[in-house]
């Protein structure tokens, strides 16, 4: 059950005026327990593990990018580093997520961070009416039409989602 006030991070609800999204953080959701996972975001909002958008910090030749993915589906590191024409593609440490971002891992949204990074939106987010992201901690959460949050993010829609089978 969320609770009234938003509690969303102050860096998250600062960008938000700066995009003229202000009216959004009346609709940013907190709850009692964590939602930094998929799967724990999932359970709290009432909806479907494919709706949340998981915002993953990777490292392409030493350089951070975020890739937006559906809750459900796994990255493709190698779909990634073709994606990017990089050598090499790593999962970023907690210490580079907070430095990047100015977030922590768990609380990551996908956009409104420290600096400007890259951002890799996979295609399977389109699939959704709306999709719930991070609003800067671990137990607040907010919804957007997936369109309008890759723009905002500045998000180049790609397909790196790991195939199955």
């Amino acid at each position: 059950m969320s609770t009234p006030e938003t509690a969303a991070h102050p860096r998250f609800v600062e960008a938000l005026r700066e995009l003229g999204l202000d009216g959004l953080t009346e609709r940013v959701r907190r709850f009692p327990d964590a939602t930094r996972t998929a799967a724990e975001a999932a359970a709290a909002v009432g909806c479907g593990l494919g709706e949340i958008v998981k915002s993953l910090v990777f490292e392409a030749d030493g350089v951070p990018v975020l890739v937006l993915m559906d809750g459900a589906s796994r990255v493709d590191v190698e779909r990634v580093r073709q994606e990017l024409g990089a050598v090499a593609v790593k999962r970023a440490n907690a210490e580079l997520v907070r430095e990047t971002t100015g977030y922590a891992i768990g609380g990551v949204p996908p956009f409104g961070h420290r600096t400007k990074t890259r951002v890799l939106a996979d295609q399977g987010l389109l699939g959704h009416a709306v999709v719930w992201a991070a609003a800067g901690t671990p137990h607040t959460v907010f919804p957007m039409d997936p369109t309008s949050l890759v723009t905002h993010a500045g998000g180049t829609v790609v397909d790196v989602r790991e195939r199955k089978g």
